[in-house]
């Protein structure tokens, strides 16, 4: 069993609870599409299409999704309403499969070096302070040893809130004053952390957009110098986006992808919103695993995301 596999008694309690308002919106608009019919047909299937669509799965996933399921209902001759429900999550499970998104039992780090080092991105608002010091309390609860850099240093609060974190979950914080070059705070971070043999660095970094080149810039300066300390670094490029913005939350996605390589999603905010299928399209869409679901304000809210666990919560 890996890291956190303590964290998953009440996991699907946590997961059933925080997809709540997607599931009702999905499971009565299912109802309706069905409505007075035995087989599905076009009309269902026409149905459903709009049932996705407008649970922020995205069109061009949708299209993806009806498409294999009119392969099914060709191949097998009759397929009853009943069952429809049954072909659906199997078939947006293998989607998610396809990149590699949901076989998350636990984090595991490699044991041929350390630090680990996860460069966070995201813009102000959707959850990444927050998402930061949740891990660095489930990592340190697995017994890892964390330090945090607080490379945000256009926005004072930013660095006071990654601070306040820090002190809440017992890590150290590395900061500079306001301003500071943000490529300098990473170099001390991973200095600080590599000298004190820890095994985790997390570091938090502006959430600018509207200004692409610059921030192109800094996240390619950022990761050359970390790379003078710990060659590997970083091990990994977390997007942070914010669920309840649904399609909004795919736009910054792909405006981040143009300007840096994402290796993993984190999606913020599902129990607050109707919009959870967003989960689903921004991952086909992306080419990117989705690692991680916020579906409260608890410390152990933030999950390891599974596919198959996330399909049967919200269409079982």
């Amino acid at each position: 069993m890996g890291f956190f596999g303590f964290f998953n008694k009440n996991k699907k309690e946590t997961l059933d609870k925080g997809l709540e308002k997607t599931k009702q919106s999905v499971f009565e608009k299912i109802t309706r599409a069905v409505a007075g019919k035995d087989k599905v047909d076009d009309e269902i299937l026409d149905n459903l299409e709009e049932v996705l669509v407008t649970s922020d799965v995205g069109v061009d996933t949708t299209l993806k999704i009806i498409e294999r399921i009119e392969s099914r209902v060709a191949r097998d001759k009759y397929v009853s309403t009943a069952e429809l429900k049954g072909i659906l999550r199997e078939e947006i499970v293998d989607l998610l499969a396809e990149n590699n998104t949901g076989d998350n039992e636990a984090w595991d780090f490699p044991t041929d070096h350390k630090p680990y080092v996860i460069l966070v991105v995201g813009v102000n608002g959707v959850g990444k302070t927050t998402t930061i010091g949740k891990l660095a309390w489930q990592f340190k609860e697995a017994g890892k040893k964390v330090y945090l850099g607080a490379a945000d240093t256009f926005r004072a609060a930013a660095v006071e809130q990654l601070v306040i974190w820090g002190e809440r979950v017992g890590v150290p914080v590395i900061k500079q004053q306001m301003g500071a070059d943000p490529a300098s705070v990473a170099f001390d971070t991973l200095s600080s952390a590599k000298a004190n043999d820890a095994d985790v660095v997390i570091i938090d970094t502006a959430g600018r957009l509207h200004n692409k080149v610059n921030l192109m810039n800094e996240l390619k300066k950022i990761k050359d110098v970390m790379k003078k300390v710990v060659p590997d670094a970083p091990d990994e490029v977390l997007l942070v986006l914010d669920g309840s913005t649904g399609q909004n939350a795919f736009e910054q996605a792909k405006q981040f992808s143009a300007v840096t390589q994402i290796s993993s999603l984190a999606i913020t905010k599902l129990d607050g919103t109707a919009k959870g299928g967003v989960v689903i399209g921004i991952s086909d869409q992306l080419k990117v695993p989705v690692k991680y679901i916020g579906l409260g304000e608890g410390m152990t809210d933030l999950q390891l995301f599974n596919r198959k666990e996330f399909v049967e919560s919200l269409f079982g």
